[in-house]
């Protein structure tokens, strides 16, 4: 087989897994917090075993350190706010509201990087729009604290997403990620010692938040599974593999292939959380007029654009 099809295959591969992630993290019972935490921890203990990673840490300046760190803090927030997603809505709610990405990141990308404005991007992400809306009216009402959730997530995404790119130059990947899942750990702890010192603490949302006191409770084994299969199937392994694919494979398809996976997300979410019941047919048509600006996306946007698709790619895909 050719290294073009091996690649092909392995970023498909990565995006399948990645679109278990929404759905793992409605099956884990734990606060969208400390899922997060354990998530960043975990991923970040195994990178650090790496000499690699140490090598990279210790070339990096005081400045590089910081600004790792910062996106770090934004890659915690942004998974805040996507699992907090999932558990004030549920799982295809918070893949459908992730693919508002390219409103955010046709705008923030030219301010962070230089890159040039396009305003065809931004009118083509505008059209995401009337889709949310029919998504929107396709849920219940308490669900819609979950696309308030889904849709900052998206622009936590885009923030993270642009500085990355900025930065990406400065150090290997592992090096860059091992730091960031670090800062954005130390970042969620930081938040839930904050909050439980608050004298209205235990009127949060438990779906979101959690004590300090419930900190120190260790998670369940069936929780404790879920975690190591997302950080360890659904984080590093699609995040090796897609660096790897990404020596064979085109601008184009890399962003073709992304684009699939709010799809696999949602198809996902009904498979195992049966979560069609939720919702009605006015969302489903939303989530399909969102995914079809998503497919088509790449196809009018110029080079520039595919070559942005693939570095974003092989750099990182946290969500």
């Amino acid at each position: 087989m050719s290294h073009y099809k091996v690649a092909w295959l392995q970023i498909h591969f990565c995006v399948f897994l990645w679109g278990f992630t929404a759905v793992i993290g409605r099956l884990i019972t734990l606060p969208a917090m400390a899922l997060v935490l354990w998530r960043m921890l975990l991923v970040a203990l195994v990178l650090l075993c790496l000499p690699r990673v140490w090598r990279g840490l210790s070339r990096l300046s005081r400045r590089h350190l910081l600004a790792f760190s910062g996106i770090g803090m934004l890659v915690a927030l942004h998974w805040i706010s996507f699992y907090g997603a999932v558990k004030l809505a549920n799982a295809s709610v918070a893949a459908t509201c992730m693919a508002t990405l390219p409103i955010f990141m046709c705008v923030l990308e030219p301010l962070i990087t230089g890159k040039r404005f396009a305003p065809r991007e931004l009118l083509l992400g505008l059209l995401i729009l009337p889709g949310m809306a029919f998504v929107v009216g396709g849920t219940p009402a308490p669900m819609n604290a979950g696309i308030a959730a889904g849709v900052l997530s998206a622009l936590l995404a885009a923030l993270f997403s642009a500085y990355n790119k900025r930065l990406i130059l400065c150090t290997d990947s592992l090096t860059a990620t091992a730091l960031e899942m670090l800062s954005g750990g130390l970042t969620v702890f930081t938040i839930i010692a904050a909050l439980s010192l608050l004298p209205q603490a235990e009127n949060f949302d438990s779906a979101v938040f959690l004590t300090a006191a419930q900190l120190l409770q260790a998670p369940s084994s069936a929780d404790l599974f879920w975690l190591l299969v997302l950080a360890l199937i659904c984080t590093l392994l699609p995040f090796a593999l897609s660096l790897k694919a990404m020596r064979h494979i085109s601008a184009y398809a890399a962003a073709l292939a992304v684009n699939l996976e709010p799809l696999y997300a949602m198809v996902l979410a009904v498979l195992i959380l049966d979560e069609q019941r939720q919702v009605d047919s006015s969302f489903y048509l939303g989530a399909a007029i969102v995914l079809l600006v998503v497919f088509i996306y790449p196809r009018l946007s110029g080079s520039e654009q595919e070559q942005a698709a693939i570095k974003a790619l092989a750099r990182n895909q946290l969500t």
